[in-house]
């Protein structure tokens, strides 16, 4: 007669001394409470003569050397499977100093920007992950390439990262690359900026000399000359010149309507879009909160943020930081 215990999750016979049931790996128990020292601890296998019991058949456990019952899945003992080698102990947690972590190191980490390109009505289009060292655009020679602009370079402008920031430059380019300005930016002489579709440049106007007589000792007759310092340039498709505004005061008003240029046909403009202003000499161009912004051609490589919209071409792309 074999004395063992029945499993009470899957009624399988396991010895008396079994500590999990080696069919289903289950804890075993004696009377309602869980075996722990084996025959010696149980009055009815006490009571039975060592002759009764027969030797067990089966294999000795990888682990800790019980022995296993064949057709057991499981040691007895240790709850180890049986025919396989135990799992190693887990790696301990690596140290990590406080406040540091240490992250895994991806692709998508090396990009550490993106541009995306805005499709009408505001919609965002493509991105291209900036993540080596030069990025060109360009309608040809470039890493990304517009090739059904006309108004884009073969390469037109690149994208690079110095001590820790995007950069941008214009490749000398004949139509350049513009940079949405936030508030107000200063502006130089033959400066370029954009307002809805109109290219504007900025000159410094000198204030004519005093008027020389004539033989007779009269003066020419003239309009007055009420310039106080600059004026703005319409430039028109292929490079000429379209209207002209000297400034007759401190500040110039761009915009739709009801401004000192308006712009009625160009629905990109807003009603009250944007103004230059000189003060001490100093000029510079501000938005007024338009709905398409105003942009600042750029004459050097020039540091971008996260947000900055850059417009070259006919594209307008949307730089973030990532």
């Amino acid at each position: 007669m074999d004395i063992g215990l029945v499993c009470d999750g899957c009624s399988a016979f396991n010895e008396i001394n079994s500590q999990v049931c080696g069919s289903c790996s289950s804890a075993l128990s004696l009377n309602g409470v869980a075996s722990e020292g084996g025959a010696a601890e149980s009055g009815a296998a006490a009571d039975v003569p060592a002759a009764e019991a027969s030797e067990p058949e089966g294999v000795k456990c990888g682990s800790c050397n019980t022995m296993v019952l064949s057709g057991n899945r499981f040691c007895g003992g240790c709850g180890s499977p049986v025919g396989q080698t135990p799992a190693p102990p887990p790696d301990p947690e690596p140290t990590v100093s406080p406040g540091k972590q240490t992250l895994f190191f991806s692709t998508m980490q090396a990009a550490k920007a993106k541009l995306v390109l805005i499709k009408g009505e505001g919609n965002d289009g493509e991105s291209y992950a900036l993540a080596g060292t030069d990025h060109l655009v360009g309608s040809d020679d470039a890493d990304i390439v517009f090739d059904e602009d006309p108004f884009l370079s073969s390469t037109h402008a690149n994208f690079f990262y110095m001590a820790g920031k995007l950069m941008v430059e214009d490749r000398s380019t004949n139509n350049g690359v513009y940079i949405r300005i936030r508030g107000t930016k200063p502006i130089g002489d033959s400066d370029f900026f954009l307002v809805g579709e109109q290219v504007m440049q900025v000159f410094i106007v000198k204030p004519p000399g005093d008027p020389t007589p004539q033989r007779d000792g009269t003066y020419f007759y003239s309009s007055p000359d009420h310039n106080a310092g600059f004026e703005l340039r319409q430039l028109m498709e292929g490079g000429g010149t379209g209207l002209r505004f000297p400034a007759t005061g401190d500040v110039v008003t761009l915009g739709r309507e009801d401004n000192d240029i308006n712009f009625p046909d160009d629905p990109f403009i807003s009603g009250r879009h944007a103004h230059v202003s000189i003060e001490n000499g100093a000029m510079s161009l501000s938005d007024l909160g338009s709905k398409n912004g105003t942009f600042i051609r750029i004459a050097q490589p020039t540091a971008l943020e996260h947000g900055d919209y850059v417009f070259m071409g006919q594209q307008l792309l949307r730089v973030e930081i990532v």
